[in-house]
């Protein structure tokens, strides 16, 4: 590649005829060679984007007059990771892992500029440089964990010689990003710039020399007592959670920088790192990193682009409407809410002040942060006051002729170009739609308790549905950082019906002959943070026994009255001091030994004799439900594609995520087989299983649910 010039760009391609695509251009001035990373929307290291470094670093170190090179980014961030959808491709040279090496190896200084997001393969690309300098915005991390995975470009030997055994051990671990002050007091960058392009080609221009590389320099010192930290680590494992097979692998790889020669610890590390990328716990992960993006893309977002939200009123200061309250003043929103009475504004001041105190508690955001955030709230009685609102959430208790006739004045109070919204988990949408007089303007935003906690918001569109309501509501959602899912106006949506039926199928074991904390062991032991009774003692028995009572008794469908008997004795859960367990201030709960007689009395009632119901048993028989009630999901149009599903359940019922979902872990075990165990429940005669067609049909033509993402 000549060069006649002093100044010049060239695309980097090792294919000629698509030189005006590639993401890489190599740009020479007054001795400096720069490496232009492009290739948006977030530089992620392609093949190509690899091949073009390589042969751009190739050009510059054979160029007499590069003195030295700058490695700089185009767009809103260095590299932030490898390119996740070549995961399990036939590998395309050069490796992540040889430009790495190629750049540390490289005679002539290497400097890297940093902005945005240098997250995994981009920071192991950064740490591979000689010389680091960041923009203070930077937030640098090695993410890889969360996707059941270890950094397998040299991240497990370069970050510990640089920052240190135990700091790797907690970034590598945790996946947490540091922030660039952070990073520089560690010594991961060595230096702070608005700038960081110019100030790294100023100090390429001062003639500093290329560090000795990684294999070069010295022993990591305190051998001893990093071995020691090690080691606790890895006793420490079984309670952390997480996927374990990356957790492992991190610590011994750890080990290997501390034990073995640099070239030989990259060995161990790429092993690790094919051996997780092979485990199951990755592939589910990193199926739900794909699902998350794909559940986000509406079909409204094609052709409308969502208006600026600056200010949302919600009507009800309960702990829903507090906990919505909560979240938007932490995305920095103005927030109105209206409750009744001078005694609703006060208890609803009270809950947000101590969810924003909370907040502050445990660290996540400062005390400042949260004086400033109850400076955009404003609480009232006057309901009025929603008309200044560009999105107004109704929050009310799950009451239908409440929320009908509330919705009815809140559609005759806000603006026109408003947005008005339920937060309804069971009932019909279309109808609180009607009742408002705004269909057009008219969503569903299902929160999850606690609603400044939990990351699934259901957006419900209806059939009349305006799309720039949607794009409002979408924005909304992902502004607050949570994960927008979206669902057909259903009752029920699609947690609340799957969870419907697992509840049911949960309350027939138990009164077949399972204990209520039976059935929560076994779920915890596969995955669940908590169980079904657990769940339902932490939000409220009346929810459920309010939806029971408007739904009604189906003739020739069984029938567990369980819960409403304890709703009618006021055992409702944690709040009234007893539901399926019992609370005690200041000890662990315990199961109610009262529960347990009424369900022994509603079984002999009944003329039911219990049985033995294995774990086995319980959990089979609560998984296969989700999945056959899911598809009848999928056919019905509630939700979009079984990765919808997958998310929703993970962020909304606790879904083991490891595990990908209920869709995918289904595709694990094979539809087929799947279908062949709910259709040999189906004929032994039980009500609570019928068949989903669209699993029929799918095991017929041996198909995946992946197929339809």
């Amino acid at each position: 590649m000549s060069d006649a010039s002093p100044t010049a760009s060239e695309t980097l391609d090792p294919e000629p005829r698509s030189r005006a695509k590639h993401p890489v251009r190599l740009e020479r001035s007054n001795g400096i060679a720069t490496i232009l990373i492009d290739n948006p929307p977030v530089n992620a290291l392609s093949a190509s984007v690899r091949q073009g470094i390589y042969i751009a670093l190739e050009a510059a170190e054979a160029d007499p007059r590069a003195n030295a090179i700058v490695l700089v980014a185009a767009g809103r961030t260095f590299p932030a990771g490898a390119d996740i959808t070549e995961f399990g491709s036939p590998p395309q040279d050069p490796s992540l892992p040889v430009l790495c090496d190629r750049i540390e190896a490289c005679p002539k200084p290497v400097f890297a500029a940093l902005h945005g997001t240098v997250l995994g393969g981009g920071l192991e690309l950064a740490m591979a440089a000689h010389y680091r300098i960041a923009a203070a915005a930077t937030q640098l991390g090695l993410p890889e964990v969360k996707l059941g995975i270890l950094p397998g470009a040299g991240g497990t030997q370069r970050a510990p010689r640089l920052i240190g055994v135990e700091q790797a051990l907690a970034m590598i671990q945790s996946g947490q990003s540091l922030s660039a002050a952070d990073a520089m007091d560690k010594g991961l960058i060595d230096a702070l710039d608005e700038d960081p392009r110019e100030a790294a080609t100023a100090l390429a221009l001062s003639g500093m020399e290329p560090r000795p590389t990684s294999k070069n320099r010295e022993r990591l010192k305190s051998a001893n007592a990093d071995l020691e930290l090690l080691s606790a680590a890895r006793e420490a494992l079984p309670g952390m959670g997480g996927p374990q097979p990356a957790m492992e692998r991190i610590i011994d790889c750890l080990e290997a920088a501390i034990l073995l020669p640099f070239d030989v610890g990259l060995t161990r590390e790429r092993d690790a790192f094919l051996e997780c990328l092979a485990s199951r716990d990755s592939l589910g992960l990193r199926h739900v990193f794909m699902a998350e993006r794909r559940a986000a893309k509406f079909p409204e977002l094609e052709t409308r682009k969502a208006p600026v939200l600056q200010h949302v009123a919600i009507v009800g200061g309960g702990l829903m409407g507090a906990g919505i309250a909560i979240a938007c003043l932490d995305a920095g929103l103005a927030v109105t809410v209206v409750e009744e009475g001078e005694a609703g504004v006060t208890g609803a001041l009270d809950r947000i002040g101590d969810g924003v105190q909370a907040a502050v508690s445990k660290g996540r955001i400062s005390e400042a942060q949260g004086a400033q955030a109850l400076t955009r709230l404003t609480l009232t009685a006057n309901m009025a006051e929603i008309a200044k609102a560009d999105l107004v959430i109704e929050a009310l208790p799950e009451q239908a002729e409440l929320k009908e006739r509330v919705l009815g004045e809140i559609g005759a109070l806000a603006k026109p170009e408003a947005v008005i919204a339920t937060n309804t988990s069971y009932l019909d949408v279309d109808a609180l739609a009607k009742a408002s007089n705004r269909p057009d303007r008219f969503v569903a935003l299902h929160f999850f308790a606690p609603a400044q906690i939990m990351r699934l918001v259901e957006i419900g569109v209806g059939p009349g549905t305006n799309p720039d309501a949607v794009a409002l509501a979408h924005r909304f959602a992902k502004g607050l950082g949570k994960v927008p899912v979206r669902a057909a106006t259903t009752p029920g949506f699609i947690v609340n019906t799957i969870l419907a039926k697992f509840r049911l199928m949960a309350d027939a074991l138990v009164e077949d002959g399972a204990s209520p904390a039976q059935v929560d062991t076994t779920m915890r032991s596969f995955g669940f943070p908590l169980g079904p009774y657990q769940v339902l003692d932490r939000s409220g028995l009346e929810a459920s026994w309010e939806m029971r009572k408007r739904r009604g008794r189906v003739e020739g469908e069984r029938y567990v009255s369980i819960g409403d008997k304890m709703c009618e004795l006021g055992w409702t859960g944690r709040k009234a001091g007893q539901g399926y367990y019992v609370y005690n201030e200041g000890s662990a709960p315990v199961p109610n030994a009262d529960a347990i007689t009424l369900i022994e009395e509603l079984r002999a009632a009944q003329g039911i004799t219990p049985r033995e119901v294995s774990n086995r048993e319980i959990r089979d028989k609560l998984l296969l439900t989700m999945v056959n009630e899911a598809a009848k999901l999928l056919e019905a149009g509630v939700a979009a594609r079984p990765s919808d599903i997958d998310i929703a359940m993970i962020h909304g019922l606790g879904y083991p995520e490891r595990r990908g979902g209920p869709m995918f872990d289904a595709d694990q075990t094979t539809v087929f087989e799947i279908h062949r165990r709910i259709a040999a429940l189906e004929a032994k005669g039980s009500s609570l299983w019928k068949t989903a067609p669209l699993l029929a049909q799918m095991a017929s033509e041996r198909g995946k649910f992946s197929d339809l993402n």
